[in-house]
């Protein structure tokens, strides 16, 4: 009779518990993540980190929301714009890696001290990286633009938006930074909300200043650039007050503030990996995107599209894959390796499962997805190139969730080499050259370059996945 009782309470009360849980992890935990049971620490570092990549995705949708309406040239001048920002991106991410292992280790160690100071250094090292990219944003879009393969009228039309993303790249890279300074140290309710607040501003702004509604000046796909580093920019003050001013784990006080070259070689060092292998696999989105550029701008803009829309379900997937990062971090700093390695498998699965309901949504009616940005303008070729790219590159969702948790689990261990030499084979000696073999010599137009994506995915997650079971990630010292 007990068992029946039990068993009729048991889903209300796990039911209480969850949302006992969600209150917690947006609230943002106090708890040891290296102590309490590992399926409440994911749970409670996954759920801000995953609303916070959902906000970062929204970043991708709102300015192609509202570009589209001004034609396919300037959908284009985005896309090009994004191939070339992921570069930046690639640097950002690099070196949020190295600080997601430096800090969340420390943690481990109950080290926060050492964790601050090694946030600083990341910081100044973002700064100092960024003023390159912003000359060269500065004074050769348009050249950039012309070597992407963009006609003379996008690049008259558009080249403020290149000019004026990456001439702001320095914002970015310090969202990035210190987001993961946040995140890793436990606190990812905090990133959460500074993400929230950058895109409450960009959605507003947008509309605004695109189409010039109310005192505001119309700027067209201008205004989405200036929308999107104000919206950023704000947050990282935000960001930046309450590093010093809040009362989190990791506390910046004003003596930390200085340049410790010792401190800032050990980080980019360390970061120099995480920066090389998402180097290698954007510079393979750009090499994409030339390749998609010489089948014309209908397909790059029926490409970005689809890219965009591929975004919004990719980045809360890494979410979940930086939690895993995380906990891996701490967990070996604690000293308890087979706790790291269970938290990588179980977020791993969780990822499979997510990004597997949302490949079915994505194959099985694309046209839903991509009509949104087209609105009934007549665009044949833009719709029927989105379409394409959306449903086949779904395809290896299943397979490229474990792959992310994987690689992630691998960087927040502090083994940021390895994981360069998995991207080089996964895309540089397969995606690539099979991109340009299946669209120019076997003229599968759109689709080779799709079906390129598929293959070397999968075979990342395949290395990566075989690497991770070797274990040698668990010996790395940070």
């Amino acid at each position: 009779m007990s068992h029946i009782s039990l068993s009729s309470k048991h889903p209300k009360s796990l039911l209480r518990q969850f949302f006992r849980d969600l209150r917690e992890a947006i609230g943002g935990s106090e708890r040891d993540f290296t102590q309490i049971p590992l399926s409440k620490a994911i749970i409670l570092l996954s759920i801000p980190m995953v609303l916070e990549m959902i906000m970062e995705s929204v970043f991708a949708l709102v300015d192609i929301f509202f570009v589209s309406r001004l034609g396919s040239e300037a959908i284009a001048t985005v896309g090009i714009t994004e191939s070339l920002m992921t570069i930046i991106y690639a640097i950002s991410i690099g070196l949020s890696v190295g600080t997601t292992a430096l800090v969340s280790r420390r943690i481990g160690e109950k080290k926060p001290e050492e964790a601050a100071v090694s946030a600083v250094q990341a910081i100044f090292t973002g700064i100092a990286v960024s003023m390159i990219f912003s000359a060269v944003g500065i004074f050769f879009a348009k050249d950039l633009l012309r070597l992407m393969g963009a006609s003379e009228s996008t690049v008259e039309m558009g080249y403020m938006y290149p000019t004026i993303m990456l001439g702001g790249n320095g914002i970015i890279m310090l969202l990035f930074i210190i987001n993961a300074v946040f995140r890793s140290s436990g606190d990812a309710a905090i990133s959460m909300r500074v993400l929230w607040f950058a895109n409450i501003l960009n959605i507003i702004l947008d509309p605004l200043l695109i189409f010039g509604i109310g005192p505001f000046p119309e700027m067209g796909v201008q205004g989405a650039a200036i929308a999107t580093n104000i919206g950023r920019g704000v947050a990282v003050l935000y960001q930046i007050y309450l590093l010093i001013n809040g009362n989190y784990r990791v506390k910046v006080r004003f003596a930390q503030i200085v340049v410790k070259l010792g401190e800032m070689v050990k980080l980019v060092k360390l970061s120099l990996g995480a920066i090389g292998q998402y180097l290698i696999a954007t510079s393979s989105w750009v090499f994409l995107v030339w390749v998609v550029t010489g089948l014309g701008e209908e397909v790059v803009a029926g490409y970005t599209i689809a890219i965009r829309v591929l975004l919004f379900a990719l980045l809360p997937s890494w979410g979940l894959a930086n939690a895993a990062a995380t906990l891996v971090g701490q967990n070996l700093g604690a000293k308890q390796p087979d706790r790291a390695e269970r938290s990588a498998w179980v977020v791993g699965i969780a990822n499979m499962i997510f990004l597997g309901l949302v490949s079915i949504l994505f194959i099985a009616i694309p046209e839903k997805f991509i009509s949104f940005f087209i609105n009934g303008m007549d665009e044949p070729v833009v719709m029927a190139s989105g379409i394409t790219c959306l449903r086949i590159i779904s395809f290896g969702f299943l397979v490229y969730a474990m792959g992310q948790v994987m690689i992630n689990s691998i960087n927040g261990a502090g083994d940021t080499a390895t994981p360069v030499w998995i991207n080089f084979i996964a895309f540089w000696l397969l995606e690539i050259p099979l991109a340009y073999i299946f669209t120019n010599v076997l003229d599968l137009h759109i689709n080779g370059v799709c079906y390129a994506i598929l293959i070397g995915e999968a075979a990342m997650t395949m290395i990566a996945i075989a690497i991770f079971r070797r274990g040698k990630w668990k010996l790395t010292q940070v």
